[in-house]
């Protein structure tokens, strides 16, 4: 986007009335916070709806494949996005790309909330996928187009934009979870496709109003002679995916656990090609290969780290509903309710960490150190989970505070790697992949998950110390590691904090 373009925006946004910010940072606000409790309230329930018996509402699948099975639909949320990115940059700009991506998420609701079974689940996974890949990067990329890149409130801007998104998936699981667990999963669904709608409804309104022109350049359009290769290329996938989906369901080689494998492969076949093509690139150069080096450490904490936390939504979730008694201080609890953990403890102490960096200045901890800290938290989050077992034996049902110390452990991880990676791979991208690289941190993500989808089968009752205790280990000890040879990253930083 030339100069003269973001100036031209800047002028048909109205820059006060949302909290002395733009009055368009309220319209994505909402809308990404409707987002989140549409899509936090889904994954709250849909993991009891996919391994409760058909006479409990669920579907029945076994609970190991259900974890896999959620661990992949995470990996490919975050794969999805790298798509999203891609089609606002080339063919629909951020703001079109945004609604189109709102939509499918409502449409997978819908399909969930509706009666059909096993093939709904599958069906309504892939609009889900698809519509959060368009909407989830877009929107943060359109609160960033709201400000000039020398205006103080910028940081500001993303904070309150950062709260939305938490505060949506706070109240989601209240709400969408008790519906899901207490009447009908399909009821709760319902519920998700609501919010989303109420989502699409509040930016529709307010989008012309307040976003001004935010949005609507596609800052590199395809060519006439690009489009139809492109339209040729989606035509010969799309077929080939569908004569091998039926060759391989029919001839009965086409399996979920299949499936499930090929994306784990994927999730670190990607990220691997992605820094050998960025390393080998002519337009990197040596000092920018020396911060890439540095940059892949980084990555592989953060794939631990994540691979961590979001067994949240996973094993802690299978272990709230299983091990977990439920009935505390004479209040009956449901088992979705500790997935508003996460973002109740983010919002209450994020500040608190934005304040301390500020504070220290200089003297705060170099980026590699953070990281270190953040593992220990992590690993620490699940060693806490091996004492009920370790100590009473896994017949008896646990006190709900064990989850309440696992789930605050990782947030302090969180804020110690998460905020801290996003700005790390702002400083040490090289120049020509500044965009792709803000792809590959949220693979990151995507790739910890993908292999959770192999990792969460040895969960058992009777592996649960084991389980619990070798992961949180190997986190701690990545983490000392880390630690000891953050000063020679720092070298390959070069100058780079």
């Amino acid at each position: 986007m030339k100069k003269l373009d973001r100036d031209a925006i800047l002028k048909t946004i109205p820059q006060k009335g949302f909290f002395g910010h733009p009055k368009g940072l309220s319209t994505l606000f909402f809308t990404e916070f409707w987002e989140r409790f549409s899509y936090y309230g889904m994954r709250a329930i849909l993991l009891f709806y996919m391994y409760y018996e058909v006479s409990d509402g669920g579907l029945g699948i076994d609970q190991t494949t259900a974890n896999s099975i959620m661990a992949i639909y995470g990996s490919l949320v975050y794969m999805s996005g790298i798509i999203g990115g891609w089609i606002a940059d080339r063919i629909l700009g951020t703001a079109r790309t945004v609604f189109h991506g709102g939509v499918l998420i409502m449409i997978g609701h819908i399909i969930l909330a509706l009666p059909f079974g096993a093939p709904g689940l599958f069906v309504s996974m892939g609009f889900i996928i698809i519509g959060t890949g368009l909407l989830k990067p877009n929107v943060g990329g359109m609160v960033g187009d709201l400000y000039s890149k020398t205006d103080p409130r910028r940081d500001s801007g993303f904070s309150i934009y950062y709260m939305g998104i938490n505060m949506g998936a706070f109240i989601a699981p209240y709400i969408v979870g008790t519906l899901g667990e207490g009447v009908s999963f399909h009821l709760g669904f319902g519920v998700a496709a609501v919010g989303m709608l109420v989502g699409l409804i509040v930016y529709v309104v307010t989008r012309k109003k307040y976003l001004g022109l935010a949005g609507t350049i596609v800052p590199n359009p395809l060519k006439k002679e690009e489009k139809g290769r492109l339209l040729s290329i989606i035509l010969t996938v799309i077929v080939i995916l569908g004569i091998v989906g039926w060759l391989g369901i029919n001839g009965g080689w086409l399996t979920v656990d299949r499936v499930i494998f090929s994306i784990s492969i994927l999730g670190v076949i990607i990220p691997t090609a992605y820094f050998i093509f960025m390393f080998r690139s002519p337009k990197t150069t040596s000092e920018e290969k020396s911060r890439l080096l540095a940059y892949i450490p980084l990555f592989v904490a953060a794939m631990m780290f994540w691979a961590i936390q979001e067994q949240g939504s996973t094993i802690l979730a299978t272990y709230a509903n299983e091990r977990t008694d439920l009935n505390f201080l004479g209040i009956e609890l449901k088992a979705s309710w500790f997935q508003s953990l996460n973002p109740l403890f983010i919002i209450m102490f994020a500040p608190l960490f934005a304040g301390m960096w500020t504070k220290l200045g200089d003297r705060q901890p170099s980026v590699a150190q953070k990281f270190s800290f953040g593992l220990v938290f992590a690993g620490l989050s699940f060693i806490v989970m091996m004492f009920p077992a370790y100590f009473n034996g896994t017949e008896s049902l646990v006190s709900p505070l064990w989850l309440v110390l696992s789930f605050f452990l990782v947030v302090l991880g969180e804020l110690l790697l998460s905020p801290v990676g996003l700005s790390a791979s702002t400083k040490l991208a090289p120049a020509a992949f500044a965009a792709q690289m803000m792809s590959l941190w949220n693979l990151s993500n995507s790739s910890a998950q993908a292999i959770n989808a192999q990792v969460v089968k040895f969960y058992s009752t009777e592996t649960e110390v084991m389980y619990f205790g070798v992961i949180g280990g190997i986190a701690i000890l990545l983490g000392i590691i880390l630690y000891l040879f953050s000063p020679k990253l720092k070298e390959f930083m070069r100058g780079l904090n």
